[in-house]
């Protein structure tokens, strides 16, 4: 389904806005804010990206389903990769939301992108 003008519009300026910030990271956050943007992008396509509280953040046109922040947001050691509650990722009574990233190698790729997939499914 075809999105309209004003959601083509919303979806261009959310875009740009999480490219912005993906950009203003510091190395190595900047390089996988890229590959994080990219895998959720095509593993997530019906999510539209935005920022939310300045860190890229993708949303199912209502809520924030994921997103993600630097070592520079809260002065951490490593990027946080998060799922709020509409995220259906729901495992029993226990589950993760939060992860904590210091490198992304070819099988972190593949726990994200099987993570993004469940959270719109």
């Amino acid at each position: 389904m075809p999105l309209s003008k004003k959601k083509a519009a919303n979806k261009d300026e959310g875009e740009a806005a999480v490219l912005e910030a993906i950009a203003a990271m510091p190395e190595p956050d900047r390089t996988m804010g890229d590959q994080l943007h990219a895998i959720i992008k095509a593993n997530a396509p019906t999510l539209l990206p935005r920022t939310w509280y300045g860190m890229p953040a993708y949303t199912n046109g209502d809520k924030i389903v994921c997103f993600f922040r630097s070592t520079k947001k809260f002065g951490e050691r490593y990027m946080t990769l998060g799922f709020n509650d509409v995220a259906k990722l729901d495992e029993g009574n226990l589950w993760p939301i939060s992860f904590a990233l210091k490198e992304l190698t070819v099988a972190e790729e593949a726990k994200i992108a099987t993570l993004v997939k469940k959270a719109v499914s």
